[in-house]
């Protein structure tokens, strides 16, 4: 008798699961045909580098457009709102508004080192943003936003293990005069102000600029004492503005440059960290926890200013058309400061030591540049090929405070200079008319220089600067079958790598290194038009193996943040898109994802919190062994889902929206302990609207998290029980123009 492992029983099931789905469309497709209701759109992607129709990708990937961004982003959200709306996507930040990161099928980094780098690559406008802070630029006047999962390192490259967030601005056209403009008033005084114009300013040259501006107040009582005699004034508001002009040039139909320049500035509180909010023993709230109000004797704020600009030419020859992409980002400054233990020496609770941190940047410049060239022939074999190159130089700070006096009593400051480069092709070739096969490869070379600049106050151990390079070829394979018209199966096998990442000193942690990441990826999956064209869906499984995963250790028994690898870890799961209009009026969507995750490193083990109760066994050393455990920040479970209805009126339509998003538990480090993991999220939205004038016009009152569900979304394991909670309910009220 032949034995299967579990792993290959689950990936089985799934195979199964995805052919019982290919069988049952043509039937569901034959019940449907009765159905009063239109065709969706065709949804085109440029995950390949090109314009496809999303059916014809074999990537795992999903698309947000239109509305669906609109509504999500109408209270006022940043970009950690993408969390858990699509499969697989996971967003947090332990510094609010600012430094995001991100996580796609359990696979990311919970670094908040200045100059971390992440496995999941977010391109903006055909730009890599390296730096974390660069990755929390706002969402407004987008053609789109893309989420590919799995390893994308052939077409894009840089750190692209995981996966790719694309996002791609409206542009500008030659057409007419047009444009939008966007208000939003809602609870604790948010306001969400965006808009655009185009205009041709002849017949050669289109403008498109674009604005956002974002405020909230300050809603959380600030007190100085456990008992809230004293109070302090109040916290957790911000003010954000950002802008973004376009030019257009196409002097004729082959030749077309497009400039960008951008600029985002944040003012508000950091993220509030709250001692002793989690009760001993359990991972809910303690008794007395108050939403609205906090307890600390340390300053809380942020600041921050970014900006950018970029040239994407293209030259049409016929039967090549190249690219040209320069880009260059910059943070002109950042500091985020704020009360890291959570309280004061008199509580609430038991805190050991005071301890008042702040992060920032005095710096960083990025430069980007890539050629492209690409075929469009009629024939059966397209190509890609290109050229990529990527310098950034970023300067970073820690600085530590008395919190009583509010004195500077260390500094610790620290340079990095990043240079890499990569040559890439890629192939498709139509073996069939219903058969294509698809191949790249990507050869990288990437370097670090990195030293100390200057520690006061700070007894350093070990060398004082370290350079790290390595060099990576990486490759996929795919291929696209065509069962009929309607349904396409895919099949993908890739790899992806991630350069050595350097994580600044401490007092008691020197300087260190991790070393090079790379992953192997297989997925399969089925894209399919169901219900005369009516309906759409998408189901994929994977796999994955990464060897020496990055990952980061911080806390213990100190606030410290240092760098370590994995020998192995392990990857599996599956992902489901879906949409369709059940009638003319009614349409809904669904998502959702199961990734599993795991750490095989036996020799492994990292310090335990000085406080919470960890469930994970204990080496000789009195060190917590992390082995089978998953990765941090990883849900298994996650579910999307919407539903519209429309009534017809004499000049328009009334609508109602809702929208759920759910992840199941997660744990919040690389140990587990009971308060450390967080509880399932379910966040749900609902939007009652009408809209006139062949769509011109629309006004909406709506609800954020309408159940006002409070969750602990993550924590600091040193010291005491510190946790951060989630946004509170948002109720308002939005008018929307297009000219």
């Amino acid at each position: 008798m032949i034995k299967i492992s579990k792993m290959h029983q689950r990936v089985l099931r799934a195979h199964g699961a995805m052919l019982a789905l290919t069988a049952m469309l043509p039937l569901g497709s034959a019940l449907a045909q009765a159905v009063a209701a239109p065709e969706l759109q065709s949804v085109t992607v440029t995950a390949q580098r090109r314009s496809e129709n999303i059916k014809e990708v074999p990537v795992s990937v999903t698309q947000i457009k239109g509305e669906k961004l609109d509504v999500l982003v109408s209270g006022g959200e940043d970009i950690r709102v993408l969390a858990g709306k699509v499969p697989s996507l996971n967003v947090e930040s332990s510094n609010g508004r600012t430094f995001p990161r991100f996580y796609i099928r359990g696979y990311g980094n919970t670094d908040f080192n200045t100059f971390a780098s992440q496995p999941v690559s977010l391109i903006y406008d055909d730009v890599v943003q390296e730096n974390p802070i660069l990755k929390g630029f706002p969402i407004f006047d987008l053609a789109g936003v893309e989420v590919l999962r799995g390893p994308q390192g052939t077409l894009f490259g840089r750190n692209t293990p995981a996966g790719v967030v694309k996002f791609e601005s409206e542009k500008p056209n030659m057409r007419k005069i047009e444009g939008y403009y966007n208000g939003t008033v809602a609870s604790h005084n948010t306001i969400n102000v965006d808009g655009a114009i185009n205009v041709p300013l002849s017949d050669q040259w289109a403008m498109r600029f674009s604005t956002l501006r974002q405020h909230r107040d300050n809603y959380v009582d600030n007190y100085a004492d456990p008992a809230f005699t004293v109070k302090r004034g109040e916290l957790d508001g911000y003010n954000e503005h950002a802008e973004r002009l376009q030019l257009l040039y196409a002097p004729d139909t082959s030749l077309s440059a497009l400039f960008n320049v951008h600029q985002r500035t944040t003012t508000g509180s950091s993220r509030l960290f709250r001692a002793n909010l989690i009760k001993k023993g359990t991972n809910d709230f303690a008794d007395g926890f108050d939403a609205d109000r906090v307890v600390t004797n340390a300053q809380n704020y942020q600041n921050l200013k970014t900006s950018g600009a970029s040239m994407r030419l293209s030259w049409d020859l016929g039967a090549v058309k190249l690219y040209s992409i320069s880009g260059f980002e910059q943070v002109n400054r950042y500091l985020s400061r704020g009360d890291i233990d959570g309280g004061t020496p008199a509580g609430p609770g038991f805190i050991p030591f005071q301890v008042e941190t702040a992060g920032g940047i005095s710096g960083v410049k990025q430069y980007t540049q890539e050629f492209r060239a690409e075929s469009k022939v009629a024939g059966p074999l397209n190509w890609q090929a290109g050229l990529y190159y990527f310098n950034e130089d970023a300067n970073g700070y820690t600085d530590n405070f008395n919190s009583t006096t509010g004195a500077q009593t260390s500094h610790l400051a620290s340079h990095q200079d990043n240079t890499a480069w990569a040559a890439f092709a890629s192939l498709n070739y139509a073996v069939s008319d219903a058969f294509t096969v698809r191949g790249g490869v990507r050869y990288t070379n990437d370097k670090k220089d990195f030293n100390t600049v200057s520690a006061v106050n700070v007894v350093q151990i070990g060398p004082g600067s370290v350079s790290t390079s390595k060099s990576k070829a990486n490759w996929d394979l795919s291929a696209t079958y065509k069962v009929n018209k309607d349904v396409n199966v895919y099949a993908r096998a890739a790899t992806g790598f991630r350069a050595p990442s350097i994580a600044a000193a401490s007092a008691s942690v020197p300087i260190t290194v991790a070393d090079a990441e790379t992953i192997v990826s297989v997925e399969a999956g089925v894209k399919a038009d169901l219900f005369e064209r009516r309906g759409r869906v998408a189901f994929s499984i994977y796999d994955f193996n990464v060897k020496n995963q990055q990952l980061t250790v911080v806390g213990g028994n100190s606030n410290v943040n240092r760098l370590i690898n994995a020998a192995k870890t392990k990857g599996r799961g599956a992902e489901l898109d879906f949409e369709a209009y059940v009638t003319s009026d009614f349409k809904v969507t669904a998502g959702g994802s199961y990734n599993f995750t795991e750490i095989n490193d036996a020799s492994l083990s990292v310090n335990k919190c000085g406080s919470c109760t960890v469930t994970d066994p204990l080496n000789a050393a009195g060190r917590v062994v992390i082995d089978g455990n998953p990765l941090p920040q990883a849900p298994r479970w996650t579910v999307n889902a919407t539903a519209r209805y429309q009534w017809p009126l004499a000049d328009g339509q009334l609508y109602v929206l809702t929208d759920w998003s759910y992840r199941s538990k997660i744990n919040f480090f690389l140990y587990e302990a009971v308060e450390f993991s967080g509880k399932p999220l379910t966040e749900g939205g609902l939007r009652l609207g009408y809209i006139w004038n062949s769509g011109k016009y629309e006004v909406a009152a709506f609800g954020r998290n309408i159940t006002d569900t409070r969750r602990i979304t993550g924590a600091i394991d040193f010291n005491n029980l510190t946790g951060f909670i989630n946004e509170p309910r948002t109720v308002g009220v939005q008018f929307k123009g297009n000219f």
